[in-house]
């Protein structure tokens, strides 16, 4: 399993619209992507501006590739691009198996 984890700054005015947009977006977009397997939002505290999505993948190349450099990637940018300050930064993140 692989976690992508993407970091997305948003000007202060649009959060609301950022938000129904990503909602659409899961809905309508990521979850019909091969290997996608759960979405989660987060907004900061420290950085109110900035966003984070955690979205857990079967395997990395299905995101890096399968999602990435298919025809839903562009719809998917479609809807939720309008509202980036700036480019989004995405890591991506192996689970170490074990919960405290």
């Amino acid at each position: 399993m692989a976690l992508e984890i993407a970091f997305i700054e948003v000007a202060p005015a649009r959060h609301s619209e950022f938000e129904l947009a990503v909602r659409r977006a899961v809905a309508e977009v990521l979850s019909k992507a091969v290997g996608f397997k759960d979405f989660q939002l987060h907004k900061g505290i420290e950085r109110p501006n900035t966003y984070t999505f955690h979205i857990q993948w079967e395997t990395l190349e299905d995101h890096t590739v399968g999602f990435r450099e298919g025809p839903l990637f562009p719809q998917w940018r479609a809807i939720i691009g309008e509202f980036f300050a700036k480019p989004p930064v995405v890591e991506h993140w192996d689970s170490l198996g074990w919960n405290s």
